[in-house]
């Protein structure tokens, strides 16, 4: 677990993340590539690529075989900073505006911390670099005495609740950027719980834990094409230039069909016998409401990867892609349970359903089950994790293929 609890603390955000997962890449011998350069790819050769510093693709590059892809996300629900941020009084608090569907309430009374990153100039050019403050902030509660009713329903207002405190009096950010992506998030650091330290609880763990259980993954031993796909932009639609729903993936696969030698004919061939895993959390069934789960197919911690099921498409999952990813987990010894939300609770969707829009491969969800979703700390088991780190390395090692009517191994 050393790997896993030392990317959450220090993936602050996107842009820390791919920082992180390029490290980590480099020390297991991967070669970074760049999409404005020419590639060069040797058979056996691993390699990966970044856009915009928030996104990453790696792969394993061989002449034959098919595509197996895991595609995770690496941002969390948090705030973005404002252009001229400071609102300066009594006290100088920051105006920042929410970054995806975030459990809100939970942030108050709680260590915070500016990251992200800088556009600097320097030589008359621009650099890019990573932020991440010393200071840590809050962004505090009312009073009880000064609403009665917190206790029996509180919605709070983004633009007047949902402000960090940054100084008493008059201050000014200052950090000598042309311009910055900052974001407020959680700093607290990953700490186990239970009688028997069976949970984990830490920022960010949708969906950091996938990222790092992909990573880890790829760089063990593979067969065939292995892609580990890391989007930006999952918690707001996926429709950016980095997300999930651009041409990054369709492109890196594209780049490496060319350089296999195959024609556009025999590409298309390729991703139609290739599967996506779109690798994101599930809802665990939670202690002190069991009544929010479907009652004959809910997640627990410690049940081992769970397999995602929609009947309106929220998940990729259909039963092809299931029957192969039992199976496959079946013949690696690998713990597995199935998942659907109730039947009268809308469901929420992962980028697997929009990556689907650039490439059509045939796909299923999968992930670990946890509590408080897009909280500023979320609990999961690390037991899980184990089985998921075990289940994507049985994928990227098997001879897997998707028929028209089946799938052969």
């Amino acid at each position: 677990m050393k790997n896993l609890l030392c990317f959450l603390e220090n993936s602050l955000t996107s842009y820390h993340a791919i920082a992180n997962a390029k490290a980590f890449l480099l020390q297991n011998g991967f070669t970074a590539l760049d999409e404005r350069e020419s590639w060069n790819l040797k058979e056996n050769g691993k390699y990966f690529v970044t856009r915009n510093g928030s996104s990453l693709i790696a792969f394993t590059f061989r002449k034959s075989g098919n595509f197996k892809i895991v595609a995770s996300h690496t941002d969390s629900p948090c705030f973005k900073l404002k252009e001229f941020p400071e609102m300066k009084g009594v006290f100088t608090r920051l105006n920042v505006e929410t970054y995806g569907g975030g459990l809100f309430y939970t942030f108050f009374d709680r260590p915070l911390r500016l990251a992200g990153r800088l556009l600097k100039e320097k030589d008359g050019n621009l650099i890019s670099e990573l932020y991440s403050s010393q200071e840590t902030f809050v962004i505090p509660s009312l009073a009880v005495h000064m609403n009665r009713e917190a206790n029996k329903q509180f919605a709070p207002d983004p633009q007047t609740d949902l402000l960090p405190l940054y100084a008493l009096g008059e201050a000014q950010l200052s950090d000598n950027s042309v311009a910055r992506d900052l974001y407020v998030v959680p700093s607290e650091k990953p700490f186990f719980s239970g009688a028997n330290n069976e949970f984990l609880s830490s920022p960010r763990l949708d969906n950091l834990t996938s990222v790092c259980a992909s990573l880890d993954a790829i760089a063990k031993e593979t067969s065939g094409i292995c892609v580990a796909a890391l989007f930006d932009n999952e918690e707001i639609g996926s429709r950016t230039r980095q997300g999930a729903g651009s041409d990054f993936m369709r492109s890196t696969l594209k780049r490496i069909s060319l350089y296999a030698g195959k024609s556009e004919e025999e590409f298309m061939q390729t991703l139609a016998t290739s599967m996506l895993v779109s690798l994101d959390n599930a809802h665990s069934l939670h202690p002190n409401r069991p009544e929010k789960c479907d009652p004959t197919n809910r997640a627990v911690m410690g049940g081992g990867i769970v397999v995602k099921a929609h009947a309106n498409g929220a998940y990729t999952s259909d039963a092809l892609t299931v029957a192969a990813i039992r199976k496959l987990f079946g013949n690696a010894g690998v713990k597995y349970q199935s998942f659907y939300n109730r039947s009268d609770m809308p469901s929420g969707s992962t980028l697997g359903c929009i990556s689907l829009t650039q490439a059509g491969i045939p796909s299923v969800d999968l992930g670990l089950a946890q509590l408080a979703m897009h909280s500023a700390v979320e609990t999961f088991a690390p037991a899980d994790y184990e089985e998921l780190k075990k289940g994507l390395s049985a994928f990227y090692k098997s001879n897997l293929t998707i028929c028209e009517n089946g799938a052969e191994f």
